[in-house]
This record gives C-alpha cells, structure tokens and sequence, in this order.
C-alpha cells in the first residue's frame, strides 16, 4: 500500500492568479522551504538556480510559469492579441533557462500550442484560463504517469535486491513518486526486501541531499556511497540492478542523464549487472537519432572549485563543468516507460512504445 506524499515539489493554488509555489531544493535537506515565485523572472531563476529541478518538474514549473508571466495581462483585462505576445515571450524565455532536459520545450510547446489555438478567445482572462487548465494537465499527467512507471519498473527487482541508483529520479525531480525513485518506492510498497544505494552524485550532491532525504521520508532502507564507490559496491556483491532517469532520450535509445551515469553503466556491464533508464515518453526525443546530437549544459566553474559554499581548488585553475553525459543504448538493459518496458533497447522499439499513445 502505497502511502501518500509527503510532500510536493510544485504547487498551484487559486485560478489563473493564483500563487505558484515551490520546495526549494537548494535548501535540503536541512530545511524544507516553500518558495512563492510571483514573475516569469523568478520561475527563470528557479529553474537555471536548481531551486526546481528534474526533468519532468521543469516542464511543469515552466508551464505554470507562463501563468505567472500573464498575471498583470489578466489584471488589466488586456485584449487577447496583447496577452498571447506575452504568452509566447514567456515561453521563449523560459526554454533559455536550461538546454539539456527535453520536457521543458515538450511543456512550453503544448503551452505556445494552446496561445495559437485560442486566438479567437475573448480576452486575456479566457486566455490564462485555458493557458492554466493545460499547465495543470500536464501536471496531472505527470502524475499518473509516474505512477505508471513505478508498476512497471518495480516487476524488475526481487525480494532481496540491492539498487543502485544515481542523482534524484523522486517526487522532488517530478509531480509525485518520481520515475527511477517511483519503482523502487512501489516496490518497496509491495513488501519486497530492498536495499538502495545512492550515489552522492557531485559536484552538486543531489543524490546525497535530495535522494536520501527522500528515502528516509518513505522508510526505504538506504545507504550513502561516494561516486566513486559504485564499482567497489558492485563488486562485493551487493548490487543486483541499476536504475537511473534521464533528461532526453534519443529515437536509438542513447540517454543523457546527470553527469557521472555513463560511468555507472559501463561499471554495471562489466560486472554483468542490468543497467535500466526510467522515464516518461515526454522525456524522449525523436527528432534526433545519436546522443552526440543532444546539446549538453555547461554549468559555472564554482560548482566545482567552490564545494558546499567554500573553496576547495586553487584559485585560477581552468574547470570543465558538464552537468550531464549520455550513456550509449548498447549498455541499457531496457528503458522504463509509463506505457511499459522498451527491451532490448533498439530504435524500431523506442520508436514503436514513444509513438503508440500519439494521436
């Protein structure tokens, strides 16, 4: 029996001016911080600071933030013309925020997608309106279909595994339950024995500050590895699957993930260990075929020189700071969806699964 969040990472109350609300993530786990964000500005902010992160949790942030952006639009009762300019000026700012996960463009197309359709609505009131009903949908959405994939995903574990996983895949990174985190807190749920492992994940720690916050949260039994560890960890045994997220997903399958999981899946393979990707098809993107083709985030050199708010690297030293690398198809075992379990990894199935729920 699965229990009921303890929390929420994103959320709306009131109509379309109402107050957008987030758990700062920048401040776990010492402290659990609701933050109201009352302009596109700081919905910018938010998302680029970490503040709100995750792939499926920024499409939805980004959604509502078109909403946030339109308020002084819906106050003035301004023509729809005017609004739908500001709608879309939201959009194109808000998909300059991060340029890697790709369920921030797949949120703000459906949101620039409901501007076009509407064109003839009656003013910017009718607008934020139908603007609001389609950000909640896709919230919505994303909570069933994490759901989804927890069902799926967690079939996958025995009584008695060890999981590895890497970065944060749960509810903070998502609406609810999360995508890698969703299986294992259903399987849990179901009463299997598991014990997880989670990579501490640096430069930034999520799986240290958010992934075991979040464990505790739900009493699944977890341990704190270093990054470095994994190898170590997989060979004495304690690991019988790996299961990670990701933040776009090729048509081939390649899938670019938090900085560090290309070097957990190559580890897995070599110690025969199966390597699984959860994600919903909103993170796949069929427009480009190779993981080299998937354009990469380049964070700010103080991530690394400065670890936990000091220096810890001579000043001047030249920082290269990928926050992601993609792990090719060839070392994933299978890909978990909310629409069921892509196996072996090959582009006619990735293909076959993303497009069977279109219209």
């Amino acid at each position: 029996m699965k229990q009921a969040p303890p929390y929420a990472s994103i959320t709306w109350t009131g109509d379309s001016l109402g107050a957008m609300q987030i758990l700062d993530q920048t401040e776990l786990p010492l402290n659990q911080v609701m933050r109201s964000l009352g302009s596109v500005e700081e919905v910018h902010e938010a998302i680029v600071a970490l503040r709100v992160r995750g792939a499926p949790a920024i499409g939805i942030a980004a959604a509502y933030g078109v909403i946030v952006a339109l308020r002084d639009s819906i106050r003035n009762r301004c023509a729809t013309a005017e609004a739908a300019q500001v709608a879309v000026r939201a959009c194109d700012y808000l998909a300059t925020s991060r340029p890697t996960a790709v369920n921030l463009f797949w949120a703000l197309d459906r949101m620039r997608r409901i501007v076009q359709g509407n064109s003839a609505a009656a003013s910017a009131v009718e607008l934020g309106n139908l603007l609001l009903r389609e950000a909640r949908l896709i919230h919505d959405e994303d909570r069933s279909m994490c759901h989804a994939i927890g069902e799926y995903g967690a079939s996958l574990f025995e009584d008695g595994f060890g999981i590895l996983t890497h970065c944060n895949t749960g509810g903070l990174a998502t609406s609810e339950y999360g995508t890698a985190l969703a299986t294992i807190l259903t399987a849990h749920a179901a009463g299997k024995r598991i014990q997880v492992y989670a990579d501490e994940t640096r430069p930034l720690l999520q799986g240290a500050r958010l992934t075991m916050w979040e464990l505790q949260q739900y009493g699944v039994p977890s341990t704190l590895i270093c990054d470095s560890m994994a190898a170590q960890v997989m060979r004495e045994g304690r690991i019988q699957a790996v299961i990670v997220g990701a933040d776009r997903i090729t048509a081939r399958g390649d899938t670019a993930n938090k900085i560090g999981t290309y070097s957990v899946a190559i580890a897995a393979r070599h110690h025969g260990i199966p390597f699984y990707v959860a994600a919903p098809t909103s993170t796949f993107d069929l427009s480009i075929l190779h993981g080299d083709q998937i354009p990469i985030e380049q964070r700010k050199s103080e991530e690394i020189t400065h670890g936990l708010g000091r220096r810890t690297a001579p000043e001047g030293c030249i920082v290269y700071n990928p926050a992601f690398d993609v792990t090719p198809a060839e070392l994933i075992t299978a890909i978990v969806t909310e629409r069921g379990i892509i196996h072996p990894v090959e582009e006619d199935r990735v293909r076959a699964m993303v497009g069977k729920g279109s219209a």
